[in-house]
């Protein structure tokens, strides 16, 4: 009799772990190029969407082991990779790497290591065609954001404590249906990512797009260890944007601000009036968010690697005029005239940095070494005789 009633608890119990996912499995990978890439594959006990995860730049694909679990848990199919030269990837190493070489390897390698990754998912059993996700932290963030521009069956991003580039925020306004799910913290070392990344929410339209905005709680990944609520939030998130999407329509943000409608505008020098936007940035008081220097130096730079030497030119003139004490602000602007073909304007740029430099309290001595060596460097180039035609 005792045997007969404990037989239901143990066929419960049977039919229970017939629906827990498999163990994750260590997967060898090569790129087109040759390189040997390691993987993680989180496989779920059933049919359904897939999920590829990207590290930071300082870390490596194991940091995303506790979301993949839960993500598999809950009916994804997983993979997280080891870009080239980290974690069990071969490859130099980020951090030895020149300049010029991370250059090659960021903008150039790792989109082939992402591909692969994803390629490999699509062809596991049971991993829907249709229904995709990507998700990044730090760098990982633009490679997520790139990944869905030539994959169209991605249908929602996470990202974690960084922004997209030129190329991404225009993908993302011209796929505004795309829901988002981004988190950062105001003390991220890096500054205003914060506010750039809620600049990025406004971009989508979709109702389901969340920011979350801790105060503290570090980079990245980081945050999963200060704010334990963050791993089933996006669980929870991913799984409804993805059963939700044919009923999305289209919503104005809740996450604009003055800040996020002055970025924007900055980010359309085309058609923006910068006399406007500087009288706006002030009415508005937008020039006193903290990194605000940083940010605008930043799509400058951005828009200038983009071949947009007008509106880099426009971009960082506007930021002098916010902070005309700051000798990194005409540095900067030196580079984009330099760029421009405009020498004697970037000779006059360059040597208003040094002239600032000694009233420079604010920027720590390494910084200011850097705007230095950076000014100099100019001014000798410019100094030089043009070489024959």
């Amino acid at each position: 009799m005792k045997l007969l009633r404990a037989l239901p608890l143990f066929l419960c119990a049977l039919v229970a772990n017939a629906k827990q996912p498999p163990a994750p499995r260590i997967v060898d990978l090569t790129a087109p190029d040759g390189v040997k890439l390691k993987a993680t594959y989180f496989s779920a006990a059933a049919p359904g969407p897939g999920l590829i995860l990207l590290h930071q730049c300082n870390r490596q694909r194991k940091v995303w082991d506790d979301l993949a679990s839960r993500m598999a848990a809950a009916g994804l199919n997983v993979v997280t990779i080891d870009l080239r030269g980290y974690g069990d990837s071969e490859g130099t190493p980020f951090d030895k790497l020149s300049p010029d070489q991370a250059n090659v390897v960021f903008n150039e390698k790792f989109p082939l290591d992402i591909e692969t990754a994803y390629k490999f998912l699509l062809a596991q059993p049971g991993v829907s065609h249709e229904l995709l996700a990507a998700g990044g932290a730090s760098c990982g963030v633009n490679q997520s954001v790139h990944l869905a521009m030539h994959h169209p069956e991605i249908k929602a991003l996470v990202l974690l404590s960084e922004s997209t580039n030129l190329e991404g925020r225009n993908f993302l306004r011209n796929h505004a249906s795309l829901p988002l799910f981004l988190a950062t913290a105001e003390d991220d070392t890096d500054p205003g990512v914060s506010d750039l990344m809620q600049w990025i929410s406004t971009l989508s339209t979709n109702p389901q797009t969340k920011f979350v905005r801790y105060k503290t709680g570090g980079h990245g990944v980081e945050l999963f260890a200060a704010h334990p609520d963050l791993p089933p939030m996006i669980v929870d998130w991913l799984t409804t944007a993805l059963k939700s999407l044919t009923a999305n329509t289209a919503k104005p943000s809740p996450y604009v601000t003055p800040q996020t409608q002055f970025l924007e505008a900055l980010d359309h020098t085309d058609s923006a009036d910068p006399s406007q936007l500087l009288t706006d940035a002030r009415r508005s008081e937008v020039e006193s968010t903290p990194g605000l220097q940083q940010i605008v130096n930043r799509i400058g730079y951005d828009h200038l690697q983009h071949a947009d030497k007008r509106g880099a030119i426009e971009i960082l003139k506007l930021n002098t005029s916010l902070f005309p004490n700051s000798p990194n602000v005409y540095d900067s602007l030196g580079d984009a005239y330099l760029a421009d073909g405009q020498n004697d304007l970037a000779r006059q740029s360059a040597q208003k940095a040094l002239d600032l430099l000694p009233s420079d309290t604010i920027d720590p001595e390494a910084f200011r070494d850097g705007i230095r060596q950076n000014a100099e460097q100019k001014l000798k180039e410019l100094a030089a005789p043009a070489p024959p035609q």
